[in-house]
């Protein structure tokens, strides 16, 4: 499987929205997600779905529009690393910013998600602020919000990435 071969649309129907809900409650360990101290639910997020060549669900991305109208990232998951299926959902997302007159997309990740770090600087994102003590706050209002996280990093600052697209 690679990026070539996907299928990228807005979820639709009861099966695509119940895939997307089950992901967001593995991989994020709730249907809430905090980002710069507010909770943003999956259910107010627009999303993007990905199926393969077989019609099976493989990855998905949500995002919002901030109030000064460009797009944040809230979520990119990909079943299966390294074959393109993050490339292609952010590349989707970025050309709806561009489209719709954003001017930049941007995203927080934690200071732990050195893989997620190194994947969205690989495609143009540069980091724009570091937000101290942030996820500590975070847990405030998420208390599943793990203490230690990818290799066995402490997790207590947001890291902010942003693109320029428009």
């Amino acid at each position: 499987m690679n990026g070539q071969n996907l299928k990228i649309f807005t979820p639709t129907s009861i099966g695509d929205t119940a895939w997307l809900r089950d992901l967001w409650l593995s991989e994020w360990g709730g249907e809430g997600m905090v980002s710069r101290g507010h909770v943003y639910h999956l259910q107010d997020l627009q999303a993007l779905v990905a199926v393969d060549a077989t019609g099976g669900y493989v990855g998905a991305a949500t995002y919002r529009i901030d109030p000064a109208g460009d797009i944040e990232l809230m979520s990119l998951n990909a079943t299966t690393r390294g074959v393109g299926i993050g490339s292609k959902l952010l590349a989707e997302v970025e050309a709806i910013a561009a489209r719709s007159g954003a001017g930049r997309v941007w995203l927080i990740t934690s200071n732990d998600n050195l893989d997620a770090i190194r994947f969205y600087q690989r495609r143009g994102y540069r980091m724009v602020a570091v937000h101290i003590g942030a996820v500590d706050e975070a847990r405030r209002l998420k208390p599943t919000i793990p203490l230690v996280g990818e290799h066995g990093i402490d997790i207590h600052d947001e890291i902010e990435l942003a693109k320029q697209v428009g």
